[in-house]
């Protein structure tokens, strides 16, 4: 099959993605910088790690390796998006960054979603995202005219008056994910071909990709370099991503093509793990498993 064309074994519809997993130098100066930057709420702390979110769901996993250096030119995360459930919280968001005096790197109108970027306490990339109602999206899902900038003052119109509130409020759930690699074909013979992720988008330095037709359940760039390897020991980033499918027998028919791939697998609740090209790692697991 051609590279753009939709996968023989797409993901279903109804995918949905789990809490990230992030290396961080120190668990608590991170816990820490999320209460106080995103207002996200405290699952579970323990002496290395840590479970955020909105009360609700785990959107968030923090991984302490006090030996972690910051990322360099290799593949792993680019950044990962918190989507918010209403544009209205995004825009709480957006407030309680101004009143923290947490610093972004950019803001951007997607057409299909409006987005903030910044960095954590340890420079793993963040985006938080409110998409808008799927008949309002452009026809190209907004890719070939690339983003616009956000309008920052009609995004806080929607709650002027407002305070931010200490904690967030219930809804958050994980958006997207946005990976370097090494090689965009090389990426999509692994996430489209034998993973089962769909094209939306394919610009040459970058591909997102989907299940369901959504705008983009993850992207992957060559923005650090053609052929940049994976990450050393000891780096910031990525520990693992989550894929949740409806049920066992959907990860049983991902596993196997995975074991058709000959690409090794490892054992995890409801499912397995398995790395791309660059040893980034995706648990793919059903959804039951983590309720």
């Amino acid at each position: 099959m051609s590279l753009t064309e939709t996968p023989s074994h797409a993901l279903p519809a109804t995918l949905r993605l789990g809490a990230v997993h992030l290396t961080v130098a120190d668990v608590d100066r991170s816990v820490a910088w999320y209460q106080r930057a995103l207002g996200l709420r405290v699952h579970a702390h323990e002496p290395t790690t840590a479970e955020l979110g909105d009360g609700v769901e785990t959107t968030v996993v923090l991984h302490e390796d006090p030996q972690a250096q910051g990322a360099g030119r290799h593949a792993g995360l680019y950044h990962y998006a918190l989507l918010y459930p209403s544009r209205e919280e995004l825009a709480r968001a957006a407030m309680r960054l101004a009143a923290t005096g947490t610093p972004i790197q950019g803001a951007s109108d997607h057409g299909t979603h409006e987005a903030i970027y910044l960095p954590d306490a340890d420079g793993n990339g963040i985006e938080l995202a409110a998409d808008r109602a799927r008949d309002a999206w452009p026809t190209d899902l907004g890719y070939s005219r690339g983003p616009a900038p956000l309008d920052f003052e009609a995004l806080l119109s929607s709650v002027e008056g407002e305070q931010p509130g200490e904690r967030i409020g219930e809804g958050l759930r994980m958006g997207h994910l946005h990976l370097h690699v090494g090689d965009v074909e090389e990426g999509l013979r692994f996430y489209s071909d034998v993973l089962g992720f769909e094209v939306q988008a394919n610009l040459g330095s970058a591909v997102f990709v989907s299940a369901g037709g959504y705008h983009h359940h993850l992207g992957f760039n060559v923005w650090k370099g053609e052929g940049v390897g994976a990450p050393p020991p000891h780096t910031v980033g990525l520990w693992h991503w989550t894929v949740q499918l409806p049920g066992d027998a959907e990860v049983a028919e991902v596993r196997a093509r995975v074991e058709a791939a000959g690409l090794p697998t490892e054992p995890t609740d409801g499912g397995f793990v398995v790395r791309d090209p660059w040893q980034t790692a995706v648990a793919i697991v059903a959804t039951s498993a983590t309720s």
